[in-house]
């Protein structure tokens, strides 16, 4: 036995007897239930001809469907291939000939893209569809129902020996480009986002068994996941959980109304949520409505940072729950974990979090930076073998000094005198303005503090005197007509002038990504095609 994922849920299973694994809607699947349909869609992909190593495409939506898949995946020693299903057919073409595809999961619905880019993976020689009420057809190309694949599958557990150097891939990315495979060991990347080390104390678990022993001294707690399982965040914030015997609820979409009423339902005790796309939409339905949230007892963010004004709001509607905001990567794992809390005069701290052990800031020349000074975040310790096929960038990703590998995932912070790390932000996003350097989550952050901003971005656009000029693109709260020069003046009282956005775009929603992190891509191309409302400045 190895530390893999497969045996580390299979462990679970042997802890938990019937403990409820997923729950979907009105839905739920215990432990020994999952554990079945997953060793059956194992077999049947195993005996048309899936092989360790090879890559199988997942192309779902959440469901208990799409978790059986995953982990039947994980079995077979093959990897799965998270396949966003709000790419159109460009992007479906790149990502399923990029993996290398010889085999696809996907929901029924999607029939018709998936046969006109099946050519694209000429290695791909098995598809199974999902039941998700369409009856779109799967003929064509070979599509075999769940179901069907599940009849013909064997139920046993015999599977053989696994490796802690088998190979888990996470293509992440695709907001300033076309994706990347991520490539990790099973145990670097349980070790570094499944659980397989204390976040806070950097010390490992001392054997693979730990989590389902620890498990299964207590009931269990629930936890309910708001991202897609397309999102490395999802897929082990469900992973981790089953490990530790704790039941997972799914929501088919993101559903800020929802998310309360299923807290309700299912008593839940964990929120895990990114960042504010997500977090300010479901405290303000909490706001709005009257929910019982007694059960809840953490909301834990990861991937995007909460911003100043709704890390106010958590305080103030929910001041007896742990509010935590972790950063990390697909490419680097845990860097760092800020507790949400007061600090003196009643405000709320700034994007900052304690590093983890192995975190350092790193300079310009590859040492660590000093107290007061700006670097790039750098990990150390359990990290990724690299980008799939890409050398080029994965150079750039690691690198080596005296003797210690660190993943360097680009995102700049400054670290303070007690040690803690204030984020800027990513270097690529910068905006170079007049030779000062100004930060779009800073300025975003200042932005939603305005009560009738409800969401934003901050870009450059260029400007023929510094360089770029800040601009933004402002979501105004429902029925609010916004007031640019009070906005203007809301932000003078909090950044400097120079970061005061000199452009401002409105618009109806802001385009964010499916796990909801900023589409910069998407802002980038509204500014260059729309005309803006022109703010002029002093300074």
């Amino acid at each position: 036995m190895a530390a893999n994922i497969a045996d580390l849920f299979e462990h679970a299973v042997d802890a938990f007897g019937d403990r409820s694994a997923v729950y979907f809607g009105e839905r739920a699947i215990s432990y020994p239930e999952l554990e079945e349909r997953a060793n059956r869609l194992a077999h049947f992909l195993r005996n048309r001809g899936v092989r360790p190593g090879d890559h199988v495409g997942l192309y779902a939506s959440n469901s208990i469907e799409a978790v059986v898949a995953m982990i039947a995946v994980f079995k077979l020693r093959a990897a799965v291939v998270n396949v966003n299903y709000r790419y159109v057919e460009n992007e479906l073409r790149f990502l399923f000939a990029d993996a290398e595809l010889s085999a696809l999961v996907h929901d029924r619905c999607f029939a018709p893209r998936v046969a006109s880019v099946l050519a694209a993976a000429p290695g791909l020689h098995t598809v199974v569809a999902l039941p998700d009420g369409s009856d779109e057809d799967i003929g064509g190309y070979g599509g075999v129902p769940y179901a069907d694949a599940l009849a013909a599958g064997d139920s046993g557990r015999d599977f053989g020996d696994r490796s802690a150097d088998d190979i888990y891939l996470l293509y992440t990315g695709g907001t300033t480009g076309y994706p990347k495979g991520v490539l990790w060991r099973h145990e670097d990347v349980w070790r570094a986002l499944g659980g397989g080390v204390d976040f806070m104390t950097g010390i490992p678990l001392e054997d693979e068994w730990a989590q389902s022993t620890r498990g299964a001294g207590t009931t269990g707690m629930v936890r309910l996941c708001m991202a897609p399982l397309i999102h490395g965040n999802a897929q082990w914030a469900v992973l981790a959980a089953l490990f530790a015997g704790d039941s997972v609820v799914l929501l088919p979409r993101f559903d800020a109304e929802e998310v309360w009423r299923t807290v309700e339902r299912r008593r839940v005790n964990v929120l895990v949520l990114i960042g504010d796309a997500m977090a300010r939409p479901i405290i303000e339905a909490y706001a709005a409505g009257d929910y019982d949230a007694s059960s809840v007892a953490a909301v834990s963010s990861s991937g995007a940072l909460f911003s100043p004004a709704v890390k106010r709001q958590y305080l103030d509607l929910l001041p007896d729950v742990l509010v935590t905001d972790a950063i990390g990567a697909s490419e680097t794992g845990f860097i760092g974990l800020g507790v949400v809390a007061e600090v003196p005069g009643g405000a709320v701290q700034d994007p900052r979090v304690m590093p983890a052990p192995s975190t350092v800031v790193l300079g310009d020349d590859g040492r660590a930076v000093p107290p007061g000074e700006v670097g790039r975040l750098a990990k150390s310790g359990y990290l990724p073998l690299g980008y799939y096929k890409d050398p080029v960038k994965t150079a750039a990703l690691l690198t080596e000094v005296d003797g210690v590998r660190y993943a360097l995932p680009g995102d700049l912070a400054r670290l303070e005198l007690d040690g803690t790390v204030t984020l800027l932000g990513r270097g690529s996003t910068c905006v170079n303005t007049g030779g000062e350097k100004v930060f779009p989550e800073e300025v975003e952050g200042a932005l939603k503090t305005h009560p009738d901003v409800f969401d934003a971005l901050v870009v450059g656009v260029p400007d023929e005197r510094l360089g770029q000029r800040v601009a933004a693109l402002i979501q105004p709260r429902a029925g609010v007509s916004l007031d640019l020069v009070a906005v203007e003046a809301h932000l003078r009282r909090q950044i400097a002038g120079y970061k005061v956005p000199r452009a401002i775009w409105l618009v109806d929603a802001i385009a964010r990504t499916i796990s909801g992190k900023a589409d910069y891509q998407w802002a980038q191309r509204h500014v260059a095609e729309h005309p803006a409302e022109e703010v002029s400045h002093a300074d």
